[in-house]
């Protein structure tokens, strides 16, 4: 298909200019996504609420609404499942992204409008592979199959016609049907809910095909790969895909994957793209694959505010818009989005690398790190000691999750790591040294309760066995899709649940 590259690069050369456009012109670029998100909604019972239509600054817009959870918009949610038009946002809505919910609901149920859908989802999911096409002029990634490995979806309780799902579900349901001849397996397989099933059928489909490009989340494409490997009995998966050229990869940190995908991908042309699509919306894409910042997407219909990390949870804070932020602060990101969302905290953490353009880097979420003793550790700087104790000792991880050991009466307090070693480190108390004093020079509260050990003491790694991640988030009913394994907890309730685990599999193997 020669043509179909010229094709695409001539679509795609309008909307170059644009992101050019926002990169060049963000503050503008926002307050025009300010100005239409609130005349769009006007008339909305929320618009009319916080009468949008007076609404004549940020300032005063961000004085009338106060910052939202997923708590504070539960009862218009359940409202809109019922078949509620024109409460967060114009009209009907039909779909809604499930996600991992709050210490007070099982599941979140996130809006998706069709405006969200096709002016922030699809179009950022256009706008990647227009970058990829113009850093890549040569790519040959339509001349075979794209495989996304995603989630599932169901009619939901509410009403027959309310639907809800994993993100990645509702996309692939609502493509054209022209992505149908470029994907595989097809649409039943992929949306099937029994995702160890999935996995099964999708091995059996995808090997016989010329799959160029994939998608999805890490963690669950190492199952799905090691899989492929043992059911072909190839060690590679250039062997089974010789033409697969890059990895469109978001979800999670790719950093604790990225050595695996290397050791299972041998071609040295392989690229790996990070993207930025949660439940609320498409917010970046890697735009220059030599460096791991994201371009934050300023044009999708989607409004931000930053308030540094630090202060949330304190009650007293000011949201940042765009042009205020500064580069290497943490903050948490608050979007008002063609979804319906308003003044929402999303969850998520980032520091701005860059503001020419503004590029990003998540850096965790508000509510996964340990501070348990005051030392303020962050996804972000796990990941950074994991990845440094990694390099010194030779090790590979697949999954890991850290949470706090309280002070006792005769014992000091200490993290402890629960890591499932693809490949075991070559000097285990290398590895704990190497882990502990990273985390020291990257943190300097942890540094500061670290001090003579008066405070913490050195952390504690615990090898687990392979699958023991995997088996416990099947207890949950967490495979696939979106689902992931919480890195950092300030308590022990994951530790004590994968100790459970641990314990139910040693009873098994005595029966």
């Amino acid at each position: 298909m020669p043509i179909l590259p010229a094709i695409i690069n001539r679509i795609n050369y309008q909307r170059l200019n644009q992101i050019d456009h926002f990169r060049k012109h963000p503050g503008e670029t926002q307050m025009k996504v300010f100005k239409s998100l609130l005349s769009k909604a006007a008339e909305t019972h929320w618009g009319k609420q916080y009468n949008y239509k007076s609404i004549r600054s940020v300032k005063e817009f961000q004085s009338r609404l106060p910052v939202q959870n997923y708590e504070d918009i539960i009862p218009f949610v359940e409202k809109i499942r019922g078949g509620e038009k024109d409460l967060l946002w114009p009209g009907e809505v039909k779909w809604f992204a499930k996600s991992s919910g709050t210490t007070s609901t099982k599941s979140k149920f996130i809006p998706v409008t069709g405006d969200s859908l096709h002016y922030c989802h699809y179009r950022g999911a256009k706008d990647v592979l227009a970058v990829y096409f113009n850093n890549n002029p040569g790519t040959k990634i339509f001349n075979g199959k794209s495989l996304i490995l995603g989630g599932s979806h169901k009619i939901n309780n509410f009403s027959n016609q309310s639907l809800f799902g994993d993100l990645s579900a509702i996309l692939m349901e609502n493509a054209p049907k022209w992505v149908g001849f470029v994907r595989t397996p097809d649409k039943k397989i992929a949306l099937l809910e029994d995702f160890e099933e999935k996995l099964n059928r999708i091995t059996q489909i995808t090997t016989h095909e010329n799959v160029t490009n994939i998608s999805g989340v890490p963690s669950w494409y190492l199952v799905l790969i090691k899989q492929i490997l043992s059911f072909t009995g190839k060690s590679n998966l250039s062997e089974v895909w010789p033409n697969l050229e890059v990895f469109f990869h978001g979800g999670i940190s790719f950093a604790p994957y990225r050595e695996q995908f290397k050791k299972f991908i041998s071609c040295d042309n392989m690229k790996y793209m990070e993207t930025y699509n949660a439940s609320e919306g498409f917010f970046g894409l890697q735009d220059d694959l030599s460096s791991n910042s994201m371009l934050l997407m300023l044009d999708l219909g989607v409004f931000y505010e930053f308030i540094p990390a630090e202060e949330i949870g304190s009650g007293k804070y000011e949201a940042l818009t765009i042009e205020e932020v500064k580069e290497g602060v943490s903050y948490a990101m608050v979007i008002s989005t063609n979804g319906g969302l308003w003044r929402y905290l999303i969850g998520d953490t980032i520091i701005f690398t860059s503001k020419n353009p503004y590029k990003f880097k998540i850096t965790g979420r508000t509510k996964h790190f340990i501070n348990a003793f005051g030392e303020e550790v962050i996804v972000d700087n796990a990941e950074k000691a994991l990845d440094a104790a990694c390099r010194e000792t030779g090790a590979l991880v697949a999954e890991y999750t850290a949470g706090p050991v309280y002070i006792g009466s005769e014992s000091k307090g200490s993290h402890e790591w629960l890591i499932e070693f693809e490949k075991s480190p070559d000097d285990p108390e290398k590895f704990i040294s190497v882990l502990d004093e990273t985390l020291k020079s990257v943190n300097s509260d942890y540094e500061a309760k670290r001090f003579k050990d008066l405070n913490l003491v050195k952390p504690v790694v615990r090898h687990v066995p392979k699958g023991t991640f995997y088996r416990w988030l099947r207890e949950k009913n967490k495979l696939g899709g979106q689902n992931k394994v919480p890195r950092l907890a300030n308590n022990r309730e994951y530790i004590e649940e994968i100790y459970r685990v641990m314990e139910g599999r040693k009873e098994e193997s005595l029966e």
